[in-house]
């Protein structure tokens, strides 16, 4: 029975997760959990941020992206790399050069204490809601093809995935996940990989007939030309650039990981390396949706209006063959897992050290070692409430509803870090709250009104909108230096 083969695929490989962070020697202290001593390997760090920025997510949902959009999400993709380099030729220069934890230290030394946690807050709220959405999926699938047939109830096999990441991260933080998320990256691609071959099995394809298949169908465009489209090329590929940007270059959860790096010059290779290889990935992503959608159409199948629902009903059913179960299984909880992980750290390491500081000179190591605890496990019950709250609210498209998430929560961010970097005025800081939470406000008014007033609808440019707002805030206040 499929449903055995993936209790027992989940609980085979959480178990292993946690023997491997067992095994793997961890000083425990907080130095190893914000920063892994600053000597990380960047092709090690390289490889295992895929996994991290791919998730469960694209695993189910760029797949299922296909049957409205085709293959334009490569559009995005390009300009995901675009971004990435900007995020290596720009901000890690500034991050290396401040030694910093958190990021968000910076804002504290630019514009003042008000603006730095101003920033970390943002920041809390945007990982915490985009992370817990991702897992919400990933738990969503395990659930229904694993735990519901057993009766159990949706929150326990939350509360199996959360603990899973509690433990392997209690201790070792982002040093461990620097290892587990090598070995996380791996098992997705090799699943993922299986999966392929055993749709182009059934449909007797070989590789240049995956290709010709891909070519022929109407999902396989790739770029959209009409300006007045949502999936327009100029407008997507900025939208991919800055999105790249601020839910990586300006997000503690991604950086956390580059600075573990002994050097700028190694965690830019590690930058660089790491954009070029999301575009395979992707490509394989989507080229799996358009294999999917093809052979549901030859079988007669029904498919599901959200596309997050197309793979999980394939290897539900059975109609990809009973070996699609394990490989399947492994690959979305390594990919949950290696995302959420980083995000459950990146979230403990901004409480303490931008809101508790407890890096500040008269904390003692001891008593910053229990808060860091406590914070953790905080951390994780906000996770829990997140998912339950996506549970009772349902879904559309989740990645699609990550990305205009972060047009309202990483959107004051990005115009935080551009007035500090490209100009030389002096903030507000006492009115730059009231500013970062105005733009949002704005934004959310406009994004209703266009359609009505001028029959257009906003993309997930609503990140420049709210971004450009902010920065005009933040100058109409500010004062010369």
């Amino acid at each position: 029975m499929p449903n055995y083969l993936v209790f027992s695929a989940l609980g085979l490989y959480i178990l292993l997760l946690v023997l491997f962070t067992r095994l793997v020697k961890s000083e425990g202290d907080n130095n190893a959990f914000f920063r892994a001593g600053r000597r990380s390997p960047w092709l090690l760090v390289a490889f295992g941020m895929i996994g991290s920025s791919i998730s469960g997510v694209s695993m189910v949902s760029v797949p299922g992206w296909v049957h409205q959009n085709g293959m334009t999400y490569m559009q995005m993709c390009l300009g995901f790399f675009l971004g990435y380099v900007v995020i290596a030729y720009l901000l890690l220069p500034l991050y290396y050069r401040l030694r910093l934890t958190s990021i968000y230290g910076y804002l504290a030394e630019r514009l003042g204490r008000r603006s730095h946690l101003t920033g970390a807050c943002f920041f809390l709220l945007s990982k915490l809601t985009g992370a817990a959405a991702r897992l919400f999926l990933t738990c969503t699938v395990l659930h229904e093809m694993a735990v519901r047939p057993f009766g159990l109830p949706f929150a326990f096999t939350v509360g199996i995935v959360l603990l899973a990441i509690f433990l392997y991260t209690w201790r070792g933080g982002i040093e461990n996940i620097v290892r587990t998320d090598a070995l996380q990256t791996f098992c997705m691609l090799l699943a993922t990989g299986c999966i392929v071959w055993a749709v182009s099995d059934r449909m007797s394809l070989s590789p240049s007939g995956i290709a010709e298949t891909i070519a022929q169908s109407p999902m396989g465009r790739m770029f959209c030309w009409d300006a007045t489209s949502t999936q327009f090329f100029l407008r997507q590929l900025v939208n991919g650039m800055f999105i790249t940007i601020v839910m990586n270059g300006l997000d503690q959860d991604m950086m956390q990981k580059n600075l573990t790096c002994s050097s700028l010059r190694a965690a830019q290779k590690n930058m660089c390396l790491y954009g070029l290889c999301i575009l395979p990935v992707n490509l394989l992503f989507l080229a799996l949706g358009v294999l999917l959608y093809t052979y549901a159409a030859r079988q007669g199948l029904a498919v599901p209006d959200a596309g997050d629902r197309l793979l999980p009903m394939l290897v539900g059913s059975g109609a990809l063959g009973a070996f699609v179960v394990f490989p399947f299984t492994i690959g979305i909880t390594a990919a949950a897992l290696s995302s959420a992980d980083s995000a459950m750290t990146s979230l403990t390491t901004s409480i303490c050290v931008d809101i508790l500081r407890i890096e500040q000179g008269g904390v003692e190591p001891a008593k910053a070692l229990r808060i860091r605890h406590r914070v953790h496990v905080a951390v994780a019950l906000a996770f829990a409430l997140c998912i339950a709250a996506f549970h009772l609210a349902g879904s559309g498209t989740i990645i699609d509803t990550i990305y205009r998430l972060a047009g309202y929560t990483y959107g004051p961010l990005l115009g935080l870090f551009c007035f500090g970097l490209f100009t030389r005025r002096v903030a507000a800081d006492r009115v730059v709250p009231y500013i970062a939470v105005a733009s949002p406000l704005a934004c959310a008014a406009l994004d209703y009104l266009a359609p009505l007033l001028w029959n257009y609808r906003f993309s997930y440019e609503l990140l420049l909108l709210n971004a450009a707002l902010t920065f005009i805030g933040l100058l109409l206040t500010s004062r010369r230096a």
